[in-house]
């Protein structure tokens, strides 16, 4: 196995996403074809309720891969086809949506009352 170098390092930007939910994002929309075919990376760790309760609203995802990795807390995801679950720590979600289907995704914290912290993220992979 041959190792290769590093190019580059990227300090992940802060921008708001959702219904204001305020993320980190690594890399996205613009400047991806270092990274094909992954189209963006998102990190919505947080430890104030108020910056991810609000979550991700219906949203279409038009033939793209979601994958949503969750190392804290909870995200409670749902589609448009009825489907439904939620996510905890150490879960992967790995989404193919067709062109016709929505989803959206609330993140939760690790105490149901108290939404103390929540820390996951997302992956979009082109298809």
């Amino acid at each position: 196995m041959s190792l290769r170098p590093v190019k580059r390092i990227i300090e992940s930007q802060p921008t708001i996403e959702g219904a204001g939910v305020k993320l980190r994002r690594a890399f996205g929309f613009g400047q991806t074809d270092e990274f094909d075919p992954f189209l963006l990376l998102d990190d919505f760790r947080n430890e104030n309720p108020h910056d991810y309760l609000a979550g991700f609203p219906w949203h279409p995802h038009r033939g793209i891969e979601t994958i949503t990795y969750v190392l804290a807390g909870t995200v409670a995801h749902k589609d448009s086809l009825g489907n439904s679950g939620n996510l905890g720590a150490g879960d992967v979600q790995w989404m193919t949506a067709g062109g016709e289907s929505c989803t959206r995704k609330c993140p939760r914290g690790t105490n149901a009352d108290k939404c103390t912290d929540s820390s996951c993220g997302r992956i979009f992979h082109r298809r």
